[in-house]
């Protein structure tokens, strides 16, 4: 005979205030948990959204990110000629010679100086990307020391603004357009003409060039006849496998910090959880007796004590993700290791983290109230009955 759910549920609402207490502490336990991860997520994600499947990312063999490449004129024609490469509407190849460079801006208010990527892009760059469009302004004239900036650079950096004016390369720019890239990492950049960027930076060389694929299939094609060139030393990826490259390394630092964080939060949550069920199995010592003898089992009682335990677990669980939840609404930068340029993203919830924190918080639950269950399960009936 089983004790009914009902009498696991009603225990609690008669311990208000323990209950409360236990279960706030294993929600600040799952606020961190789900944090860290979002924070992991939302990383992985700004750089994976920042990719296309479609496109190819061809760099220098070895080179960690399109900042440490660089392919000179003559390979970068040759992979412009290739035949997996698409055609545009205008007859045009769809493909981007580009120079990634790193320069020093300081931010708005605090005058903090930060890594920024300028990129220099040619006329299929826009088209090359659909997730970025055009918010104010307009595209920078070729030939011109005109710039757009990213949502993110126009909004946190000195001189990000449209109509006003940076100075790098020993030039001053003036910032005509301002980009909306959504949740990507566009949205931290800013875009000039490549021919200029590589005067103003004396870069003989482009940083990567970039292409849509003319069939999707044709990648591994393409990848191994240009990869075994002996003309050329250059690397090709598919656009969102080069973005989560970058993201791994990142992700795993904040996942191996949040962890560390979380186990040692959460062995206060079981050791609180655990207070409170020892309490109540010695406030119930009566109680208890009167269960085994109306003929409830030991596992029985057991049962009933972990199911508590649990309920107040998943509480803290429900509400450490309610709170997390909220961690949305902010938009946080970050350095990115690959790059060691400035990267805004925001938090992200996903049902992978919902349900990951649900089961950790009912672990902490579940390891809280298992030895309090088992000691009052051990309570000899008449001794129980005849307690004070």
């Amino acid at each position: 005979m089983r004790i009914p759910f009902l009498y696991s549920f009603r225990n609690l609402l008669t311990r208000r205030l323990t209950t409360t207490l236990t279960a706030s502490g294993m929600a600040l336990v799952v606020f961190v948990f789900a944090s860290i991860l979002m924070l992991a997520e939302g990383l992985r994600k700004t750089l994976v959204n920042t990719g296309s499947y479609d496109n190819v990312v061809v760099i220098r063999k070895a080179a960690a990110s399109e900042v440490q490449s660089g392919i000179d004129r003559q390979q970068a024609s040759i992979v412009e000629t290739q035949t997996e490469v698409a055609f545009g509407a205008e007859g045009r190849r769809l493909l981007a010679k580009e120079l990634v460079v790193l320069i020093n801006l300081p931010k708005r208010g605090s005058n903090k100086p930060s890594n920024v990527v300028i990129r220099g892009i040619s006329e299929s760059s826009l088209s090359l990307r659909p997730q970025v469009r055009l918010a104010e302004g307009r595209m920078p004239r070729t030939g011109s020391s005109e710039i757009i900036a990213g949502q993110s650079i126009a909004k946190r950096f000195k001189g990000g603004g449209i109509g006003e004016t940076l100075r790098f390369g020993m030039r001053d720019w003036t910032v005509v357009g301002v980009l909306d890239a959504g949740n990507t990492g566009f949205n931290s950049e800013i875009w000039g003409d490549v021919d200029q960027l590589m005067q103003a930076f004396r870069r003989p060389v482009y940083s990567s060039v970039l292409f849509r694929l003319r069939d999707s299939s044709e990648f591994v094609k393409f990848k191994t006849r240009t990869e075994s060139d002996p003309r050329l030393t250059v690397e090709a990826k598919r656009e969102v496998t080069y973005y989560e490259d970058q993201s791994k390394m990142m992700a795993k630092f904040l996942r191996i910090m949040g962890l560390s964080l979380t186990i040692i939060f959460s062995l206060g949550a079981i050791i609180g959880a655990m207070v409170t069920m020892y309490s109540a199995v010695a406030n119930r010592t009566k109680e208890i007796g009167t269960l085994r003898a109306l003929g409830f089992q030991r596992r029985n009682i057991v049962g009933a004590f972990l199911m508590e335990s649990l309920m107040i677990g998943w509480l803290g669980g429900c509400a450490g993700l309610f709170c997390a939840s909220f961690m949305q609404l902010l938009t946080i930068s970050t350095m990115n290791f690959q790059t060691f340029s400035e990267l805004a993203f925001t938090f992200s919830l996903t049902f992978g983290i919902i349900y990951k924190s649900l089961l950790f918080s009912l672990i902490m639950g579940f390891l809280g109230g298992v030895l309090p269950a088992f000691r009052s399960a051990r309570m000899n009936i008449v001794d129980a009955l005849r307690a004070s």
